[in-house]
Formats: C-alpha cells, sequence, structure tokens
C-alpha cells in the first residue's frame, strides 16, 4: 500500500530506482528553515481568515516551531521515503502533533511552496552575497590605502604598457565589485516577491489573504499571476548570471595574482596560510587557492547555462525539470560564498613586492607615450610624434639602451622641439603622476577615487 502523502489514488508505490532518481530531499534539506518559516506565515494567516480555528492554527504552528529549533540544532531526520522537503516537514509534523497536521496544507501545493522556499532562499542569498563582496571591498581599500606610493607596470596584451600606481589597479577591482554588489541588489528586487497562494497553477478557492502572508514574510509585493508564480526561476537565473559575472572578476583577479607571485614577476608574496608546497619539490610555492577560485568559475558557469536550458522549453505551468534548479543554486552559492571569503583574506594577508614593481614599471619603455605627448604638447602633430618617439625606441633596441639615457643632443638631432624637461618628463613618478583626468593613475585621482569608493561604502 502507498504510503505516501499524496499517494491515495495510487495502487502500488513507485520502484526503488525510481524513488532514488526522483527523490530531491538529498539536496533540498537546505530549504527546509525556509519551508518551515513559510509553513508558520501560512498557518497564521488561515487561522486569521478563519479557514481553521484559531488553535488548529495554534497547534501547528507551535508544531513547526519546534521542528524549526531542530534544524537549526542539525538533530532533524530526514527521509528518502518522504520524497522531498516538503513532504518530510509535514510528516514530521504529524509524528509530532498528529493529524490536525494535516489543515497545514490547506489552500496550499507544493508548487507555490516550493517557488517560496526558492524566493526566501535566493533573497537570503543575495544579502549573503552583498555583505560578502563588501568585505573583499574593505580589504582592496585598505591595500590601496597602504600602498598608494608603490608604481607597478599597467598592461596591455599582457605587455607593459604604461607605468600605474598599484593602489589604481586595485580600485578597478573594487569598481567591478560595486557593480556585482549592485546586480545583487537588483536580483533581491525581484527576489523580494512573494508566490505563496498561487496553488498549483490556478489559485484557491479559499479566501486566503496572500498579502498577509507576503507581509508575515517580509516580501515587498506578491505575484499578480498565479502562472507566472509556480512556473518560472528568473529570479534563480538572474541570482546565477549575477554569480556568474561576480566569478569571472575574481578569476581575472586570481589569474594576475597567479602571476604575479612566479619568479617571472615577483610582485607579490602569499602568506603560508594562502600557499601549499609540491609533494616532490620541495622549494614549492603553489598559489592554489587562487588557481581553485579561477578554476570553479566554471562550475557557477555550468549551473547558469543548466537552468537556462531547463526553462527554454517547458509550457506553463509547473513540471518536474523545475526540481533541477536547486543543485547548481545551492552549489553555486557554496562556491561564491567561498570564493569571496577566501579572496578577503588573501588580500589581507599577501606581502607587497614594492621594489621589484618600481624597477618593473620604468622597464620596456613604458615612458614612451609620455614622450609622445611632449613633443604633441610643443606643437608637434600626434602622429608625427609618435612616429619620432617609436624610431627612438629602436634605437635605443639596437643599442641597449633606454630614452632618457639618450643624451640631449641626440634628441634634437630627432627634434628642435627637444629640451633639457624632456628627462623630469619621463621619470616613472611624473609619468604616473600627469595622468591627472578623473580615473586615472595620477596620485591626485586616485586619492579623490579612494575617497569617493569610502564615502560609498559608508553610504550603503
Amino acid at each position: 500500500m502507498n504510503k505516501r502523502l499524496w499517494g491515495g489514488a495510487f495502487s502500488a508505490d513507485s520502484l526503488p530506482l525510481l524513488q532514488e532518481y526522483s527523490n530531491s530531499i538529498a539536496f533540498d534539506w537546505q530549504l527546509a528553515a525556509h519551508d518551515i518559516r513559510g509553513s508558520i506565515a501560512h498557518v497564521t494567516m488561515l487561522g486569521e481568515c478563519g479557514i481553521i480555528s484559531a488553535d488548529e492554527s495554534k497547534q501547528i504552528r507551535a508544531g513547526l516551531e519546534q521542528l524549526a529549533k531542530q534544524v537549526a540544532d542539525g538533530t532533524i531526520a530526514f527521509s528518502i521515503e518522504d520524497e522531498d522537503v516538503h513532504m518530510n516537514v509535514e510528516r514530521l509534523l504529524h509524528e509530532q502533533i498528529g493529524s490536525v497536521a494535516g489543515k497545514l496544507h490547506t489552500a496550499r501545493s507544493r508548487n507555490d511552496q516550493v517557488a517560496l522556499d526558492m524566493h526566501l532562499y535566493v533573497r537570503e542569498q543575495c544579502q549573503n552575497m552583498i555583505s560578502d563582496i563588501r568585505a573583499v571591498q574593505n580589504v582592496l581599500l585598505m591595500l590601496a590605502e597602504k600602498h598608494l606610493e608603490v608604481v607597478m607596470p599597467g598592461y596591455t596584451h599582457l605587455q607593459r604598457a604604461q607605468p600605474i600606481l598599484f593602489s589604481h589597479h586595485l580600485l578597478a577591482y573594487f569598481w567591478m565589485l560595486e557593480r556585482d554588489k549592485g546586480r545583487f541588489s537588483d536580483c533581491l528586487k525581484r527576489a523580494n516577491q512573494s508566490p505563496l497562494g498561487a496553488g498549483a497553477l490556478a489559485g484557491t478557492t479559499f479566501a486566503i489573504n496572500r498579502m498577509r502572508t507576503a507581509e508575515l514574510l517580509e516580501f515587498s509585493s506578491v505575484y499578480p499571476n498565479s502562472l507566472d508564480a509556480v512556473s518560472d526561476r528568473d529570479f534563480v537565473i538572474e541570482f546565477l548570471s549575477t554569480s556568474a559575472l561576480t566569478m569571472t572578476h575574481l578569476s581575472r583577479f586570481c589569474e594576475e595574482i597567479v602571476l604575479w607571485t612566479s619568479a617571472e614577476f615577483r610582485f607579490l608574496r602569499l602568506d603560508d596560510t594562502y600557499s601549499t608546497g609540491s609533494s616532490i619539490m620541495p622549494q614549492k610555492k603553489n598559489p592554489d587557492h587562487a588557481e581553485l577560485i579561477r578554476g570553479k568559475s566554471g562550475r557557477v558557469y555550468g549551473a547558469l547555462m543548466s537552468l537556462l536550458t531547463t526553462l527554454k522549453g517547458l509550457p506553463l505551468a509547473y513540471n518536474k525539470d523545475m526540481q533541477e534548479d536547486k543543485e547548481g543554486l545551492f552549489d553555486t552559492v557554496k562556491t561564491l560564498r567561498g570564493a569571496l571569503q577566501i579572496m578577503a583574506g588573501m588580500l589581507e594577508t599577501v606581502q607587497v613586492q614594492a621594489s621589484q614593481m618600481r624597477t618593473a614599471a620604468g622597464a620596456d619603455f613604458s615612458n614612451a607615450t609620455d614622450m609622445a605627448d611632449y613633443l604633441a604638447a610643443r606643437g608637434m602633430p600626434f602622429r608625427e610624434a609618435h612616429e619620432v618617439t617609436a624610431k627612438l625606441v629602436a634605437y635605443c633596441l639596437e643599442n641597449n639602451t633606454q630614452l632618457e639615457r639618450l643624451s640631449i643632443d641626440f634628441l634634437k638631432t630627432r627634434s628642435a622641439l627637444f629640451s633639457e624637461d624632456i628627462f623630469a618628463a619621463l621619470e616613472v613618478q611624473t609619468v604616473v603622476d600627469r595622468r591627472i583626468s578623473q580615473g586615472g593613475t595620477g596620485t591626485a585621482a586616485v586619492k579623490q577615487q579612494l575617497v569617493s569608493a569610502r564615502e560609498l561604502m559608508s553610504s550603503n
């Protein structure tokens, strides 16, 4: 005889293989606290609307609160026989308070119940991500303020291009993460909408108060259409998409950390707690955690593509395919939160090799653009100034020297516009500080960036 809560019309139970394949309790137990919270709001509303008695509402609420404590303590035992977190909670509630537990599901379906759980979960995780991103941003600001005088090479095509402040480079990631934070804030708006009361797909015949459950659960609104409420997971896709973008930014930074800690760069040294060794090579100090963050970005991209693929062909309303919305989401939360927390600690403990950075910043003709600008500022068309400078660079390469080492007499043979002040213009610090445009790498401009960033962090 079928013992499942939905099995009244069935004469046989599912095969064990099918039970194992289709059950979701192995992963959706993570929604238990949210499921119980939603049930408490639902049964409170049922009692207030007179759909069940006030005493029944009170009994059920007390039983749910006891289950919530067990979930928080980690003492609750879930069963594969009960298929999913919803049926497990209802079964456990029945064992605790008796048959009155059966009234909990009045005017509700598992379809709007699971949609509610997902909204509660995503809403919570948006807030967690915002908090974790802020922690990384605070470390970036601390590093940028502490190392404001450090000059490093700026790169294009991974070739040295122009010298910049290390702080400027760090702030680039601060602003990327600020946009990520904004995207999670936007995602929070869509997640903060209650589907409860939509029923299986068409609403319910009971005179429920959807706004009351939304109020109890601190939602800003309810879905205006019951079909939409239970059949879409666009808010989950939005969360996964934002997570994927955030992982992209972290992965790019980790790629640079891997490069910068190599013997070829020597710009940074990772703390031993954020490094690993080799089982065969005693000298090795590997940036494994940075590499793992870089590598795990693929998991998050995969979760996003998986859910997009799952939803793309589904007719309204609910389909069992939508059970596939959870595992990728849970894995994404674990992956991204771990990456953000590791990133904050790794950056907080990193050692900056300032002298190595500055030496590299002065090499490979990174001041060539300033020589061209120097000539252009004295009236030479920039394209002509570019050509003059390029030929001087070629001369230096042939003669193993640098632009700033050429004599003024030699420079005047290439252009009469050169004078002694060219050498001051080619100094690394001058090259950096002359980038005075808003958002540029000049010290004054970076200081203003830091002020803006600190004000932004304080305001939000």
